[in-house]
């Protein structure tokens, strides 16, 4: 524990604690996750960014279907390749910590579920996210008036504005009618 005390002093670990649904335990034992990801050289460096495939073999990850979405959601990098340092790895825990509120896990959830970063869950947008929650990432086991069906369906539900798009704000308000997404919305370290 010296390592991480020298890189988490108690003013810097109080910092962490203050911005983030962590608490202190949590920030220590994220960091020693984060350590064994970094190279020996690189050792008890929090600049250091790990390269998504190495994020992507966490446990807590290795499953999910959104896994690199997660990874380019949380990613800071000038390069958008998914890679995380210790303040975007910390920003990923807090927000799927069972303390972050519903308006953060709802923000998110939408940017990781916007798979073309364009603000709004279009039909595109939709149809992969079934497609992850299906488990059959690009492909469908549906049939395409299945998947039509369905998408219609999602946008009736939460297009408030009927403009063919679900926004970041209909997206919150659909969320907060869902009583179960606060504790789906996790991952414990």
């Amino acid at each position: 524990m010296g390592a991480t005390a020298s890189q988490l002093d108690t003013g810097k670990l109080s910092e962490y604690e203050e911005l983030t649904f962590l608490t202190k335990q949590e920030i220590l034992l994220a960091y020693d996750r984060f350590d064994k990801l970094v190279p020996k050289e690189e050792k008890n460096r929090i600049d250091y960014r790990v390269p998504m495939e190495d994020i992507l073999e966490l446990p807590e990850l290795k499953f999910n279907p959104f896994k690199e979405r997660i990874c380019k959601v949380f990613s800071t990098s000038d390069k958008k390749d998914g890679s995380l340092d210790f303040d975007d790895f910390l920003d990923f825990l807090s927000a799927f910590s069972d303390s972050a509120t519903l308006e953060i896990k709802s923000h998110y959830a939408f940017h990781i579920f916007d798979f073309d970063d364009d603000g709004t869950l279009d039909r595109q947008d939709l149809k992969k996210l079934i497609n992850c929650l299906t488990g059959k990432a690009d492909k469908t086991s549906l049939t395409p008036d299945e998947m039509r069906m369905l998408i219609d369906n999602i946008l009736e539900e939460s297009d408030i504005d009927q403009d063919g798009t679900v926004n970041l704000s209909e997206f919150q308000h659909v969320i907060s009618r869902s009583p179960d997404f606060v504790s789906s919305f996790q991952i414990v370290l």
